[in-house]
């Protein structure tokens, strides 16, 4: 696959808030990425059962900038894909229909699908299952405490406060499975081993749901997908969709953060940064690494199953990009009530200017008002604040490092160097959009810090086929 240069592999990835798609093709020193493409799904709607702690995506709006992605790519090479390797945002369900999750329709660029009996999708933002709820709920047998926002937590709430919802559908998977299952009309979804452990109640060992502890409690088991290994073929495409050659090989869906992982990182010596929505710090485990078998909750780290039956150990904040769009979009509230219209991007501009001239703040924001899995109950504080300190470049500094500060916290330096970590990858969105995070990642961790280019989800998924042997 790899030494030919007449196919190409697709990959694509469903993200929190944009659809990619990026066509690699093989050249004599290895693959290049040779298109690519990015849509906002603008896809969050409310949620009227779980109210404002819910947090959903409307699945029509996702497919629909899908469909945009594979539109703009030229047609001549997606004719030429021999594979396609998808990714997406773990740790979300999306229920449907077995034999009416969707409808293939004709547009001027070849077969497409249009979802027809599927939920909206419950996403990993999702704060529905208060700590109280998971509380009550039996003890999974996996090395990955559960949390809210987890597949399993959700298909819980569901089962407990509104039980009829669960009746109209027969199957379930997180969004990326349900698009390979789509693609290639899987009778029963096939989920990977990397998303089956993000929703809970899935032993990573020996590859297993815990199907006992759950049966006990009523948990409807039939809703859970086969499991497979990253990296293996899921199944076929039963249409050649946007002209990509009917019968080409689909990959079971794989992690957003172990596609992103596996897109930039080359040496066991590198600890991967990725700042986008959300915000990661990873090292790998040496070969062997078997996590605990039960989990430390209080623990900021948890153990992904990788490729090839490898772990990385993950300090994954669930606050990042996703916290300077809330004070962006705090600061636009606060315009519109004084009577004042300003583009959110403008505003994006100009704080990240005004930080840029701040070198220092002795402000110090502590930016977790997301919470963390470890620790839900603490929320965000801003300290130390003096008259000197409250410009626009201050607060927008000392948050910046904060998102910085939060995730070394997590994982300190002191246990990088430990385990032997020479150099910092950086990636993400809102590290390559923000030169004041850069600033601070470069002020904290002592190590030479590089920073991907392109580096993303998409890519990696596409790599994973690409490197399939």
């Amino acid at each position: 696959m790899a030494g030919s240069e007449a196919s190409c592999v697709l990959g694509i990835d469903l993200g929190t808030t944009s659809v990619k798609a990026a066509l690699l093709v093989g050249t004599e020193r290895g693959h290049v990425v040779a298109e690519s493409c990015s849509r906002e799904t603008q896809a969050h709607t409310s949620s009227l059962e779980a109210g404002p702690q819910g947090m959903e995506q409307n699945v029509r709006r996702i497919i629909t900038a899908l469909n945009e992605c594979l539109a703009a790519l030229p047609q001549q090479q997606l004719q030429r894909v021999s594979h396609i390797g998808i990714s997406g945002q773990m740790h979300g369900i999306v229920f449907w229909k077995r034999d009416q999750g969707c409808r293939w329709t004709e547009c001027g660029t070849g077969p497409t699908f249009e979802p027809e009996e599927v939920s909206h999708l419950v996403t990993w933002q999702d704060g529905r299952c208060s700590p109280a709820f998971l509380a009550s709920l039996p003890l999974p047998q996996s090395h990955i405490s559960l949390a809210t926002g987890f597949g399993c937590a959700t298909v819980y709430w569901y089962l407990k406060k509104s039980p009829d919802f669960l009746k109209s559908y027969d199957a379930a998977g997180t969004i990326h499975d349900y698009v390979v299952a789509m693609l290639c009309d899987l009778k029963k979804p096939l989920m990977s081993v990397q998303n089956a452990a993000s929703w809970g109640y899935f032993n990573a060992r020996n590859k297993s749901w815990n199907t006992d502890v759950l049966k006990k409690s009523g948990f409807p088991l039939h809703l859970l997908p086969e499991v497979g290994d990253p990296g293996s073929i899921a199944g076929r495409t039963i249409c050649a969709w946007y002209g990509i050659p009917k019968g080409t090989e689909v990959g079971i869906a794989l992690g957003d953060f172990q596609c992103s992982v596996y897109s930039c990182l080359t040496e066991r010596t590198d600890a991967v940064l990725n700042i986008s929505t959300s915000a990661q710090l990873t090292i790998s485990m040496p070969p062997g690494f078997q996590p605990p078998e039960t989990p430390d909750p209080s623990s900021a780290v948890t153990y992904f199953p990788y490729f090839n039956g490898d772990y990385l150990a993950v300090a994954a904040s669930l606050n990042g990009g996703n916290v300077l769009a809330t004070f962006v979009d705090m600061v636009s509230r606060w315009m519109e009530e004084l009577g004042l219209q300003v583009q959110e991007s403008a505003i994006y501009a100009k704080i990240i200017k005004a930080a840029l001239a701040q070198d220092d703040s002795k402000l110090s924001i502590h930016p977790t008002i997301f919470g963390e899995r470890h620790v839900p109950e603490q929320l965000a504080s801003v300290t130390s604040i003096a008259v000197s300190e409250l410009s626009l470049g201050h607060v927008t500094r000392a948050l910046c490092r904060g998102i910085v500060q939060n995730l070394c916290s997590m994982l300190p330096v002191q246990h990088l160097m430990e385990t032997g970590v020479s150099r910092i990858l950086g990636s993400g969105s809102a590290l390559a959009r923000n030169e004041v995070l850069r600033q601070e990642v470069e002020r904290i961790f002592p190590f030479p810090v590089v920073y991907g280019k392109d580096v993303d989800a998409a890519v990696g998924a596409a790599m994973v086929m690409f490197h399939r042997k």
